[in-house]
C-alpha cells in the first residue's frame, strides 16, 4: 500500500535561518493578479453569491482600494486555477468591470480544498441553512478522505468513528446538529428554500427529507395551495406512511387539511424583500418585533401626517 502523505512537513534550512520579514516577503512573492478568464469557480460551491447591496458596497471599496484580501487559488491538472476562497470578491471584481483578481496561489489537494473553503466561508455574518448543510456534507466527506482507508489490523474505515466527532468540536455545533443539517442536502430545492426562509423550522424539515422526491414535491404543492406548512407531528406521520409506502398524493392532501391546535390565519412575505428593507444590526430573532414596532409607528404617525400630535418624534421609540 502506498504510503500516505502526510499533512505535516519539517521546517526547512530557509524557515529556520530566515527572518519573518523574509518569509513575509518570500509569500508576497505568491500574491499577484491572475486574469479571470483562467479561474473557475470552486465545483458544488454551495455558499451563494448575491449581487445585493453588500455586494454593491464591496464593488465600490474595490473600484477605489482594490483587492484589500487576496484570494486563494490553486492550480488544476489542466493549468487553469480553481478559486478556493474569494467567489464574493471575484464578482465584485467582475462587477467593477477589472480582468484581474489578486491572488495567492496555493499547493493543496482537493479536499484540503473543500476544508479551506468551507473554514473561510463560514466566517460570514449570514448564513443561510442550505448553505451550512451543502458545507458540512462536503466538509465530513473531505474529512473521512484524508482519514484514510483501512489499515490491514484495523478493518474499520479510518476517520467514520471520528469524523463528525472532530467537526463537532471545530465548529462547537453538536453532532446531532451536524446530522440535522447535511439531511437537509436530500430536500427538494422547493422545500429547502422554504427552509432558508424560516417557514419550515428544522425539525420538521429532517422528518420531510426521508420521504421521496415525489413525495416532498406533493408535499410543496399542498404547501402552495394551502399556504400553511406541515407541523413536526404531520411530517412525523408522513415519514411512517412512507415507510409503509403508504404516502400517496391523497394521504399527503388529508394531512396537510388537517386544522393544527393553534392554526391562525397566516400572513407570508417575501423574506428577500424584507431582508433588504431591515436595518444591517437586525437579527433573525428580533426581525418579528422590528417589524410590528414599525407598523405601529406607522399606524400612529405616519398615516395621520399633519394630524393629531404635532411632534410625531416625542413618542417614538
Amino acid at each position: 500500500m502506498p504510503k500516505r502523505k502526510s499533512d505535516f512537513t519539517l521546517p526547512t534550512l530557509d524557515d529556520l535561518f530566515s527572518t519573518q520579514e523574509e518569509r513575509d516577503e518570500a509569500k508576497l512573492d505568491k500574491i499577484r493578479d491572475i486574469p479571470i478568464f483562467e479561474i473557475d469557480d470552486f465545483p458544488d460551491h454551495p455558499f451563494h453569491v448575491r449581487d445585493d447591496e453588500d455586494m454593491m458596497q464591496l464593488v465600490e471599496s474595490i473600484k477605489t482600494h482594490g483587492v484589500m484580501t487576496p484570494a486563494v487559488l490553486r492550480l488544476k491538472d489542466d493549468g487553469r486555477y480553481e478559486l478556493v476562497a474569494g467567489h464574493r470578491r471575484k464578482r465584485a471584481c467582475e462587477l467593477a468591470g477589472l480582468t484581474t483578481l489578486r491572488a495567492e496561489v496555493k499547493e493543496m489537494t482537493y479536499d484540503q480544498a473543500v476544508v479551506y473553503m468551507v473554514e473561510s466561508n463560514f466566517q460570514r455574518s449570514t448564513i443561510l441553512p442550505s448553505e451550512k448543510a451543502f458545507a458540512y456534507k462536503m466538509r465530513l466527506e473531505a474529512m473521512k478522505r484524508q482519514a484514510g482507508r483501512p489499515t490491514k489490523d484495523n478493518l474499520v474505515p479510518l476517520g467514520q468513528n471520528f469524523s463528525r466527532e472532530e467537526l463537532s468540536a471545530q465548529t462547537g455545533e453538536s453532532q446531532t446538529q451536524i446530522q440535522r443539517y447535511i439531511r437537509l442536502t436530500y430536500l427538494v430545492p422547493e422545500l429547502l428554500q422554504l427552509v432558508d426562509e424560516g417557514r419550515i423550522k428544522m425539525r420538521p424539515a429532517v422528518e420531510l427529507s426521508y420521504l421521496s422526491e415525489e413525495s416532498q414535491l406533493d408535499v410543496a404543492e399542498q404547501i402552495h395551495i394551502n399556504q400553511c406548512t406541515p407541523s413536526h407531528d404531520q411530517t412525523i406521520r408522513m415519514r411512517k406512511l412512507h415507510e409503509e409506502h403508504k404516502l400517496t398524493p391523497e394521504a399527503v392532501e388529508a394531512i396537510m387539511m388537517e386544522e393544527k391546535p393553534n392554526q391562525r390565519e397566516r400572513m407570508v412575505f417575501n423574506a428577500e424583500r424584507v431582508r433588504r428593507l431591515l436595518p444591517k444590526d437586525i437579527t433573525p430573532a428580533k426581525t418579528e418585533d422590528f417589524v410590528c414596532e414599525a407598523i405601529e409607528f406607522y399606524c400612529r404617525y405616519g398615516r395621520g401626517r399633519g394630524h393629531g400630535n404635532p411632534h410625531p418624534n416625542r413618542d417614538a421609540r
